[in-house]
């Protein structure tokens, strides 16, 4: 149930705050007071898409915030689940557009997504506006409708998992179906590339250390001259540092004898002096093994030469190669038993399918049954709504046998769609081309009303529910969402005070200039300020005791009507 609505900067308003209550929540107010901003400022909680120029004129950001209290339905639950969140407490929804485009949103105070505060709002708050009108009237949710009237959603569920399971089944019997006809020469192809491959021998790494080689092969000349000249400076040569060292030996050992302060010790030189007497006989013998090898500069560049080929082929790297190869045995031994795969993944499918035809015939059967309950209950309050002679239907299409069987899709074998007659001698009509608007708003009305106690949301807005209709018709809306609100929270944006009398509380939208600036604002009004809201509702501007007498007597008649003290 919504408990509160705080809007700020949000088009003409400058900061509202609101509380609702449970029931009826009748909402009333002159053309142009705001009461669409308010539908619109709902909107926001669940998803809609934010411009930035629904922010007031000279403000940055514009926030809505609604509070929840929490009813955890299966659906809810599952949900918060699936967020990690918890709603014991209530939910706080918390969504801020910026001039940038950009939207902040918050859940119980933590960032969130606008995807997962949609979820949530989803689940606690139905807007049926025009939007709602749309997705009644479109033929591809009527089955939907009709699952949740039903209360089939466990059926449909364990329909949609075993769908699931056959959907797989199928993918894998296509799959191996194509391998199979691919035939021998995908299998001999393979065969040959992977001979290829095994024939080089390969191993990773083995490129890199043979481009070294090769540079190595390329630059004989050049490293020994480095190396001999680095032992002639070292050992080799008059003068050398060897025999410098031998002499910085000998004169720090004369020091030593002499004075023992020195803090330089004849072991540190020694260690260094045969440090570099292993560095000298180390470039010696590097520069006695280097020689040309032409054979084997022509074996290296042959060798890259292989290697160069297979990366070329099979992916660009060793590493590549040598994971093909083993893709390869991996489906050589795959298709070593592929007639045995391809026929028991068509027994199982032959069997999953089966079962699904079962799943889908009990679920059409428990459809029709709901179907017909459905169509007594809606002709039932739409006759109540003052259309006596009305017939309304649903007619199934689909299920059709084909070869296999039943066509099926993911909602079972069956297409559903709701069809109407308003008087007498008319034949059924698809519900979308139901013309007047008066009609329209009552068929919405009826099918809200006998979807209310299978819906899962605890607070339903409507708005544009009186459009078309007036008089005794308004009167028995205004009763009909009397009765949906005992199932649920119901907020009511309306222009008839028949509607309006019936309202468990009423608030009043109204705009007015402060400072210069044009702001709209929501006031719960008292048992005179009502009286004199349905007047004015009843006698526009000029409110005469009359119609203050009037109104009166229409919220007596409607307290006796509802059992209200």
């Amino acid at each position: 149930m919504l408990v509160e609505l705080r809007i700020k900067n949000f088009a003409i308003i400058d900061e509202l705050h609101c509380s609702f209550g449970p029931g009826l929540n009748v909402i009333s107010g002159e053309t142009g007071a705001g009461k669409s901003i308010l539908i619109g400022a709902v909107g926001l909680l669940l998803g809609e898409r934010a411009s930035p120029d629904i922010i007031r004129t000279s403000e940055e950001t514009a926030v809505v915030e609604a509070l929840f209290q929490t009813d955890e339905t299966d659906r809810l639950e599952e949900t918060l689940a699936d967020m990690g969140l918890e709603g014991e407490d209530g939910l706080l929804l918390r969504r801020v557009v910026t001039r940038s485009g950009k939207n902040r949103v918050y859940v119980n105070g933590s960032p969130a997504t606008l995807g997962m505060m949609a979820r949530l709002s989803e689940a606690l708050i139905n807007i049926c506006g025009q939007h709602e009108h749309q997705l009644l009237l479109q033929a591809e949710n009527h089955l939907d409708i009709l699952d949740d009237f039903g209360g089939l959603g466990p059926s449909r569920r364990a329909y949609e998992r075993l769908f699931g399971e056959y959907g797989g089944l199928k993918a894998r019997v296509q799959e191996l179906s194509e391998r199979k006809r691919e035939g021998h020469e995908r299998e001999d192809l393979l065969r040959y590339q992977l001979q290829e491959i095994e024939a080089a021998a390969t191993a990773v790494g083995e490129d890199e250390r043979l481009l070294a080689e090769k540079k190595v092969l390329a630059n004989v000349q050049k490293l020994r001259e480095s190396a001999q000249r680095a032992y002639d400076t070292l050992y080799g040569r008059e003068g050398s540092v060897l025999a410098e060292l031998r002499q910085v030996l000998t004169d720090v050992r004369e020091i030593a004898q002499l004075d023992a302060g020195l803090a330089l010790s004849e072991k540190d030189v020694e260690a260094i002096y045969y440090q570099a007497e292993d560095w000298a006989l180390t470039l010696r013998e590097y520069s006695r093994r280097l020689s040309f090898e032409p054979e084997r500069a022509a074996a290296v560049d042959e060798r890259l030469e292989v290697l160069a080929r297979l990366k070329r082929k099979y992916g660009g790297s060793l590493n590549a190669v040598l994971d093909r190869a083993e893709a390869m045995r991996t489906e050589l031994a795959v298709r070593a038993h592929i007639d045995e795969d391809l026929e028991a993944a068509e027994a199982d499918l032959k069997a999953v399918r089966t079962r699904l035809i079962g799943e889908a015939e009990s679920l059409s059967g428990q459809r029709k049954a709901a179907a017909a309950v459905l169509e007594r209950a809606v002709e039932t309050e739409l006759r109540t709504l003052r259309m006596p002679d009305v017939l309304f239907s649903v007619a199934f299409h689909g299920g059709g046998d084909g070869a296999e069987g039943p066509a099926l899709n993911a909602r079972g074998m069956d297409e559903a769609e709701f069809f109407l007659s308003t008087n007498v001698g008319e034949e059924l009509k698809p519900l979308h081309r139901i013309a007047s608007g008066g009609e329209l708003s009552r068929i919405i009305l009826a099918l809200k009303k006998v979807l209310a106690r299978t819906g899962s949301v605890a607070t339903i807005v409507f708005d544009e529910v009186d459009s078309g209709i007036g008089g005794a018709t308004a009167e028995v809306v205004g009763e009909r969402l009397r009765d949906v609100a005992r199932h649920h929270q119901v907020l009511c944006i309306t222009h008839l005070p028949q509607i309006a009398c019936f309202g468990d509380r009423h608030y009043r939208v109204a705009k007015s200039v402060v400072g210069e600036r044009t702001t709209s604002q929501v006031e719960v009004l008292s048992e005179t300020g009502r009286l004199e809201e349905i007047a004015r509702m009843l006698g526009g501007v000029d409110v005469t005791d009359r119609t203050r007498a009037h109104a009166r007597e229409m919220l007596a008649r409607s307290k006796a009507v509802s059992g209200r003290p």
